[in-house]
C-alpha cells in the first residue's frame, strides 16, 4: 500500500504540477501584502492584495506546467515574472518568486547539460537577489534576501540529489541488462560448446564402429569362400559390434532428448573399458600389446574419457590406414600425468596424412584427439617414429586444471 502510494505523483504528474502551480500563485499573492521593516518588528500587513502580483504569480506559476519539457525557457519566465514583482514595489523574496526556485529545481534535474544546469540558477538567483537590493538597499540583511540566498542553495541542492539518484538507478538498470545478456551469451556458448562436444562424440562413436564393421564385413567376405565356418564367427562379431555402436549413439544422442531425461543411459567410458576396447580391435586381427608402468591412478571423469578416445581414435586410425596388423600401447602414471602412446610399425608402405580425410585430404581425427587432450589441460602429439610407423602420444593431467575462479579462492 504504501509503494502503490509512493508512485502516485509520478504517476500523476500532470495533476501535482496544477496544485503546485495554484498553491504557489496563491502564496506570491498573499506574501505580497507583508513587508519587512528589518527592525524586529517583524512583517506587518501594509496592503490589499495587488492585481499586478496576482497576474504575474498567475503567468508564473501557469509557466511551471512545462517545466519538464522546457525548463531553461521556464526559468527564465518564472525568473522575468519574480523580477517584475520587484519592479511593482515589493519585496522579492522566496515566497512572492517561488515559481522560480520551482524552476531551477527542475532544470537543475531534467536539463541534459550539466553545466548549465548548475549555472543557470546561480544566474537567475543573483538577479533575483540584485533586483531585491536595487528596491531597497537597506537594511541590507532582511528575511526576504535570507530566504532568497536559502531558496537558490537548496533548489541546487535537492536538483543535483535528484539527478544522482536518477543516474544510479540508470546505472543499475544499465548493470542489470548486462548481466542478464552476458547471462545470455554465455548460455548460448555454453550450448555450443556443448553441441561439439556431442559432436565430438559422435565422431569417435562413428568412425571407431565404422572402422571395426568394414574390416570385419571385409574378413568375413575373404573367408566365405575357403573357411565358411570363420567367416559365420566374423559375422556374428560384426553384428556385436553395429549392435554395440547403435547403443552408444543412443546414449549419445539421447543427450538432446529432454523428453527421455530419465531414460537409463550407458556408463560413460573411460579407461576401466580399455580392454574391452583392446578386445573389439584384436577381434578384427589386429595384434595389440598393453604396457603400464607405474601405479594406475584415478582420473577426472573428464580425463578418464579422454584418454578412453584417444585411444580409440589412435588404434581405428591404425586398422584404417597403416599397413600393418600390430600397434602398441602404452600408458605410464607419473606423481602429475598419464602418458599414454599408441605406435604401430607402418609396414612398407607410405602413408598420407593419419587421422580421418575428407575429400580435400585434410584430417580430422588428429584435430579431434588434440582438441580432447587441451579441453582438460593437456598436450598431443603425432607423428612418424624415426625407425617407421606412426605415433600418438599424449600427456593428462591426473588432477583437473585449476580455473579462474578456483585461483582466486587460493590464499
Amino acid at each position: 500500500m504504501t509503494a502503490e502510494w509512493s508512485q502516485w505523483p509520478r504517476r500523476h504528474s500532470r495533476v501535482v504540477d496544477v496544485v503546485v502551480a495554484i498553491l504557489l500563485c496563491a502564496l506570491a499573492t498573499y506574501a505580497s501584502r507583508f513587508i519587512d521593516h528589518g527592525n524586529g518588528q517583524g512583517p506587518v500587513v501594509v496592503r490589499p492584495w495587488s492585481p499586478g502580483v496576482f497576474a504575474l504569480s498567475a503567468t508564473a506559476s501557469l509557466a511551471l506546467l512545462w517545466r519538464r519539457e522546457f525548463p531553461r525557457a521556464v526559468l527564465a519566465i518564472t525568473t522575468a515574472c519574480g523580477i517584475a514583482i520587484g519592479a511593482l514595489g515589493f519585496e522579492v523574496s522566496v515566497f512572492t518568486a517561488g515559481a522560480a526556485f520551482v524552476a531551477m529545481y527542475s532544470l537543475g534535474l531534467w536539463y541534459p547539460d550539466a553545466r548549465t544546469a548548475k549555472l543557470a540558477p546561480i544566474v537567475a538567483g543573483g538577479a533575483l537577489l540584485i533586483t531585491s537590493l536595487v528596491h531597497d538597499f537597506n537594511p541590507l540583511l532582511t528575511g526576504g534576501r535570507i530566504t532568497l540566498v536559502a531558496g537558490d542553495l537548496l533548489a541546487g541542492a535537492f536538483a543535483e540529489a535528484g539527478r544522482n539518484r536518477r543516474n544510479y538507478l540508470a546505472a543499475l538498470h544499465a548493470r542489470a541488462e548486462l548481466a542478464e545478456r552476458t547471462r545470455e551469451e554465455e548460455a548460448r556458448q555454453r550450448v555450443g560448446e556443448e553441441r561439439v562436444r556431442i559432436a565430438r562424440e559422435l565422431h569417435d562413436i562413428v568412425a571407431h564402429h565404422m572402422a571395426l564393421a568394414h574390416a570385419q564385413a571385409s574378413t568375413a567376405a575373404y573367408l566365405l569362400r575357403s573357411q565358411p565356418d570363420q567367416a559365420q564367427g566374423m559375422l556374428d562379431e560384426l553384428a556385436g559390434t553395429t549392435s554395440a555402436a547403435l547403443r552408444e549413439l543412443k546414449a549419445t544422442v539421447g543427450l538432446l532428448r529432454e523428453d527421455d531425461s530419465d531414460a537409463p543411459l550407458e556408463p560413460t567410458p573411460g579407461l576401466a573399458q580399455l580392454s574391452e576396447l583392446l578386445t573389439s580391435f584384436e577381434r578384427t586381427g589386429l595384434t595389440l600389446s598393453l604396457s603400464i608402468t607405474g601405479v594406475p591412478r584415478p582420473l577426472s571423469p573428464g580425463a578418464d574419457l579422454t584418454a578412453y578416445r584417444i585411444i580409440q581414435e589412435a588404434l581405428t586410425n591404425v586398422t584404417k590406414h597403416a599397413s600393418t596388423a600390430t600397434a602398441n600401447v602404452r600408458l605410464v602414471y607419473s606423481r602429475l600425468l598419464l602418458t599414454i602412446s599408441i605406435s604401430d610399425d607402418g609396414g612398407d608402405a607410405t602413408e598420407t596424412v593419419r587421422g580421418d580425410q575428407d575429400s580435400a585430404g585434410q584430417g580430422y581425427g588428429l584435430i579431434g584427439m588434440n582438441e580432447r587432450a587441451v579441453s582438460v589441460g593437456g598436450h598431443l602429439r603425432a607423428g612418424r617414429k624415426p625407425g617407421g610407423g606412426f605415433e600418438v602420444t599424449t600427456e593428462l593431467p591426473l588432477e583437473p586444471p585449476q580455473s579462474p575462479d578456483d585461483e582466486d579462492k587460493t590464499p
